[in-house]
C-alpha cells in the first residue's frame, strides 16, 4: 500500500464502502467509529489523509479538525457532512478542512475528491521540500520552511489552508489569480461552483492580517477577474 488514510465514519456500512474503493486506489485504511479514536489516531500516526465525518459519537468531527489545526497538523482533511448542514460546511472551512463531501454522494464524486486531496498532498510534500527561506512583503514575513507568518513581529496564527493560500499569493507578488486557478493551486482541483471556497478564506486571511479588511494592504481585489497580491511594499 502507497498512502495511508485514516477513515473516520461511525456507520459500518458507509465506512466499509468508502475503505473498499480506498483500497482500490492503493491506499492502506485506518478505520475508528468515533471521533476521540479517530483523533487518537490521527495524532499517534501520520496519514496522508484524514476522512472524516461530522456528526459522530463522542468527539464530534468539527472538535476533532479543530484539535488537529491546532496542532499543527498539516494532513489533508476531508470532511463528511449531512446534506441539510451548511453551517456544518461552512465551519469545517474555516477551522482547517481542506474539502467537504456532501451524504448521500456517489462513488464517483468520493473517489474524484478523494484523488485530488492526495494529489495535492504529494505535490505539496514534494515543492515544500525544495521551498526554504523567508518572504518578506512590507511589515510582513512568511517563513516557508516553519510555516509561520509575523506582521509587525507579532505571529499570526494561520490554518493549513490559510497559510497555503498566502504562500501562494506571496511567492507571485503582482500575479491575479482567478478563483478557479487558485482551487487548482492550493486545492489541488478546480469545480465550477465552489469559489465560495476561495472566498471564505480569502475573507478569513484579511481578517487576520489586514489593519482594515475593507481596505486590504496585502490581497488585492481584481474587480472582475480575482485576486492579487501587493507588489508594492505595505506601509
Amino acid at each position: 500500500m502507497g498512502r495511508k488514510v485514516l477513515l473516520v465514519e461511525d456507520s459500518t456500512d458507509i465506512a466499509d464502502l468508502m475503505a473498499l474503493h480506498l483500497t482500490d486506489l492503493n491506499c492502506d485504511v485506518t478505520l475508528a467509529g468515533d471521533g476521540t479514536r479517530g483523533l487518537q489516531l490521527a495524532k499517534a500516526d501520520r496519514y496522508n489523509l484524514i476522512i472524516l465525518d461530522i456528526r459522530l459519537p463522542g468527539m464530534d468531527g468539527l472538535e476533532v479538525c479543530r484539535s488537529l489545526r491546532g496542532r499543527q497538523d498539516y494532513t489533508p482533511i476531508l470532511m463528511v457532512t449531512a446534506k441539510s448542514s451548511e453551517v456544518d460546511r461552512v465551519l469545517g472551512l474555516e477551522i482547517g478542512a481542506d474539502d467537504y463531501l456532501v451524504k448521500p454522494f456517489c462513488i464517483p464524486e468520493f473517489l474524484a475528491r478523494t484523488k485530488a486531496l492526495l494529489r495535492r498532498q504529494e505535490q505539496y510534500a514534494q515543492r515544500n521540500h525544495g521551498e526554504r527561506g523567508t518572504i518578506v512583503a512590507g511589515s510582513m514575513v512568511v517563513d516557508m520552511e516553519r510555516r509561520t507568518v509575523s506582521i509587525d513581529s507579532e505571529n499570526i496564527k494561520l490554518t493549513a489552508k490559510e497559510f497555503d493560500l498566502l504562500a501562494e499569493f506571496a511567492k507571485h507578488p503582482g500575479r491575479v489569480y482567478t478563483r478557479a486557478q487558485l482551487l487548482d493551486l492550493v486545492w489541488g482541483y478546480g469545480h465550477d461552483g465552489y469559489e465560495h471556497t476561495v472566498n471564505c478564506h480569502i475573507n478569513r486571511l484579511r481578517e487576520k492580517i489586514e489593519k482594515n479588511r475593507n481596505e486590504p494592504a496585502y490581497i488585492l481585489t481584481v474587480h472582475g477577474i480575482g485576486y492579487k497580491f501587493t507588489d508594492v511594499p505595505a506601509p
